[in-house]
């Protein structure tokens, strides 16, 4: 079950999501479109500063713990971070067709906390959501997707709160994805998890999170036949 915090420290942890952002030698950290020369395999997280790894070096970001991983198994991946800070699900879709030059085997959509924060539609959000695992379907139909729950504090109303959280696994079902039901489950809100600024995680943290995401992900890379 999702481990219940203090609403204050969840609310603080969200608050500012939309901060900073930095840049492992299996991991590339870009707004910009990635090339490929040595064709490998790519992994792409798509997200928002949570991605980007705010406040600690990008190799203790779980994207680049992802990285490392696979490293340490023989497979041979490239990872791209695609992690911007201040992302929301809108600025997602226009920004999406940069890292769309390069097919990626996986992709890791990590968005949608921001827009809560600000109080958007969640009919809006759904659909951006929806809207990104489209068009990388549309250009890519092999691409392996992997949708990343995420929770928001019941600062805009418990309603809001209990719409925004069911939209990720509707969206699961509704376009046949996977899901990680909850991104930040036993990171969120837990001060030693997370940075002095109450919000983002700690290299600690970000060791949690790869653990909440590598079950989800590596199903997916042994449907590729590489584990």
């Amino acid at each position: 079950m999702i481990k219940r915090v203090a609403c204050y420290s969840f609310l603080l942890f969200f608050f500012l999501l939309s901060c900073g952002q930095n840049n492992t030698k299996e991991t590339v950290q870009t707004s910009q479109p990635v090339e490929n020369p040595t064709q490998k395999p790519i992994i792409l997280f798509f997200g928002n500063s949570l991605t980007a790894g705010y406040g600690i070096e990008e190799e203790d970001a779980f994207p680049g713990l992802v990285a490392e991983r696979l490293d340490s198994l023989g497979l041979d991946y490239l990872v791209i971070n695609g992690g911007l800070s201040g992302e929301t699900t809108a600025s997602g879709v226009s920004r999406l067709d940069w890292f769309l030059e390069e097919e990626p085997e996986i992709f890791v959509l990590e968005l949608g906390a921001n827009d809560g924060l600000r109080g958007i539609s969640l009919e809006e959000t759904k659909k951006n959501l929806k809207a990104i695992i489209t068009s990388v379907r549309s250009k890519y139909p092999d691409t392996k997707i992997l949708l990343a729950g995420m929770q928001i504090p019941p600062n805009m109303g418990q309603e809001y709160t209990n719409r925004f959280r069911e939209i990720y696994p509707e969206i699961s079902q509704e376009e046949n994805v996977n899901l990680i039901p909850f991104l930040l489950e036993g990171v969120a809100g837990d001060p030693d998890l997370n940075l002095r600024d109450g919000i983002h995680p700690t290299e600690e943290g970000h060791k949690i999170v790869l653990e909440n995401i590598w079950p989800h992900l590596v199903q997916l890379i042994e449907t590729e036949g590489n584990i």
